[in-house]
């Protein structure tokens, strides 16, 4: 078992480290004297972190390659409020010498217990048409092996093993929520476009050794591959009106909300509208646990700052413990003068 994790790196900074991690991204650069560097996105179960290596390049340079496990030692600092590595010696590692659990995240959930309570909701939908499309979908034995296990994004949100599936029934649970305060929506059409907003994940992205795209992720992109699976399936439920078909299409590829974020539409109709601001929401506050539990360790209320949400995050359990802290001290002191007072008069 490895004996430093990346979120341990508050605990370390400033200091020199040596420990394994996967490389989940390696890129070969050039210095402004035009000497060569290597880039590297190194991984463990508890995040990422950013790596260069600046000196001694040639020694190491086609030693390793992405997805590769490598000891590394290297100064552990901050820069630009992020933590980094600059590396000063590495080797490849065999596989026998790792433990593959420790480098790629798995939710902590059950995730037959997950799988369970997706299908409970689709068994609840009152339209048969579109219960039997995810019934299809469902029944699928390649689909439900993959959902099962395949992340929700590559490093922004449920970006571990089975965190599709946590964040697709965490998305269910909020849309039948809100869906009882907002008689206007179809609930059966929300619950689908949840199941189905990031299906193509599932082809999108690998997740051997470290989350990254597959090739057609890279050249099509997870919504593009939704609309082939989505086609694939509807032409085995006889009968399924063209206009609900539309409406799944729109949700799906206006879920990302805005233009500048990859939506090729805008939501346009309530149901659309809600499902991309549940999305957005369970996605963030999902953001926020993970950055949390990765500075568990450290007394500060406020957080390192968070790349997917723009900002720091302040931790309000830690802040408020501490601001108890603080009472206490202030009330210790309080009594300590008093009784030195009180024997001064005496």
């Amino acid at each position: 078992m490895k004996d430093f994790y990346i979120r341990d790196c508050s605990q370390h900074e400033n200091q020199t480290i040596t420990t394994t991690f996967v490389v989940a991204s390696k890129q070969i650069k050039p210095k402004k004297t035009g000497d060569l560097y290597i880039a590297l996105t190194l991984a463990d179960r508890t995040g990422q972190i950013e790596a260069k290596v600046w000196d001694n390049v040639h020694d190491v340079l086609d030693a390793f390659d992405q997805d590769d496990f490598v000891k590394v030692k290297g100064l552990l600092n901050k820069y630009n409020n992020r933590f980094q590595l600059t590396i000063h010696k590495l080797r490849k590692c065999e596989e026998h010498e790792v433990d593959f659990s420790d480098y790629l995240p798995k939710t902590d959930k059950d995730v037959d217990a997950l799988w369970q309570t997706l299908r409970e909701f689709v068994d609840s939908f009152q339209n048969a048409h579109l219960k039997a499309l995810l019934r299809e979908f469902i029944a699928d034995p390649e689909i439900e092996h993959r959902y099962k296990n395949a992340p929700a994004a590559k490093s922004l949100h449920h970006a571990f093993v089975g965190g599709l599936l946590d964040h697709v029934v965490s998305l269910f649970k909020s849309c039948d929520l809100t869906s009882r305060n907002y008689p206007q929506i179809d609930r059966d059409l929300l619950l689908s476009g949840a199941f189905l907003h990031d299906i193509g994940k599932l082809h999108e992205l690998s997740y051997s050794r470290s989350i990254s795209y597959t090739t057609s992720g890279q050249l099509l992109g997870h919504m593009i591959i939704e609309l082939e699976m989505l086609q694939k399936k509807i032409a085995l439920v006889p009968g399924f009106p063209d206009e609900l078909k539309i409406l799944l299409e729109h949700m799906i590829i206006s879920h990302h909300g805005q233009y500048e974020f990859g939506s090729p539409k805008l939501p346009m109709f309530p149901e659309a509208l809600m499902l991309h601001y549940l999305d957005d929401l369970d996605s963030k506050m999902e953001s926020m646990r993970a950055q949390f539990e990765r500075e568990a360790q450290s007394d500060d209320a406020w957080s390192g700052y968070n790349p997917s949400l723009g900002r720091p995050l302040l931790n309000v359990k830690k802040f408020l413990a501490n601001k108890e802290e603080v009472k206490k001290e202030e009330e210790k002191t309080a009594v300590a003068a008093a009784v030195a007072t009180t024997a001064k008069i005496q």
